[in-house]
């Protein structure tokens, strides 16, 4: 099982959108089983998988504090691939999350603001040692700031061929509970579709370890629907 973590110190990157839409396309591409993991307080991911009718990709109720055992279940569930959304600013929450992960994404607007904080957030990344690709989202198209972010990023890592232009079928695809794949088969599916083979190559790069070592669960507290009980609105 893969852990990805798609993380920013800035507010409004798009994480939450991302997380949901490559969590989506992983799953349809036959990566699965996939699950989804939301650490921010808001719940905006978890409020989009509440409305969503579809049961890929599944979600987990998880805890800071229970989220080694927690992701250990999901392993010996047979889950393949797990992404966790992270809070914004700098936290212990994005640092514990960053630990468990075995690839951190950024996504990033091309705007000197979300440039300027991406530093912090590649700082965290590189203390805890791990893999780190750039998105650049929410871009203007034709735009030359869009391609001088890229540039400016690649300096600090590696940067995703693919970029995620600001389109609004993304924000409407989302209330419903879907993804711009499920509504349309325009250039934004396209572009989430085409990341998430990119993701996928850098996924199945990266070595073979042995993350979490075996525990014993109760299963009576994995819900149907939602793989752990307390999930919120009709995911109990």
């Amino acid at each position: 099982m893969r852990i990805i973590a798609v993380t920013s110190q800035k507010g409004g990157s798009g994480k939450t959108t991302l997380s949901g839409h490559l969590a989506v396309a992983a799953a349809r591409a036959g990566a699965g089983p996939v699950a989804l993991i939301d650490t921010d307080p808001q719940g905006s991911l978890a409020a989009w998988w509440n409305e969503r009718q579809d049961e890929s990709p599944a979600f987990a109720q998880c805890t800071l504090s229970s989220l080694d055992s927690d992701l250990q279940t999901l392993r010996e569930k047979g889950f393949r691939l797990v992404f966790i959304d992270t809070p914004p600013a700098i936290t212990r929450a994005i640092q514990t999350v960053v630990s468990k992960s075995d690839l951190v994404l950024i996504p990033t607007r091309p705007s000197p603001h979300d440039l300027r904080a991406a530093g912090a957030t590649v700082d965290l990344v590189e203390r805890a040692g791990k893999p780190l690709i750039f998105v650049v989202n929410g871009a203007t198209a034709r735009a030359r700031l869009t391609g001088e972010a890229a540039i400016a990023l690649s300096q600090h890592g590696t940067v995703a061929p693919t970029v995620i232009h600001n389109r609004q079928d993304f924000a409407a695809s989302m209330i419903d509970g879907r993804t711009v794949m499920e509504t349309t088969a325009g250039k934004s599916a396209s572009e989430i579709e085409t990341l998430w083979g990119y993701v996928e190559d850098r996924v199945k790069r990266l070595p073979v370890k042995a993350t979490f070592r075996p525990v014993t669960l109760p299963r009576s507290n994995f819900g149907n629907r939602s793989i752990a009980a307390g999930a919120p609105g009709h995911m109990a």
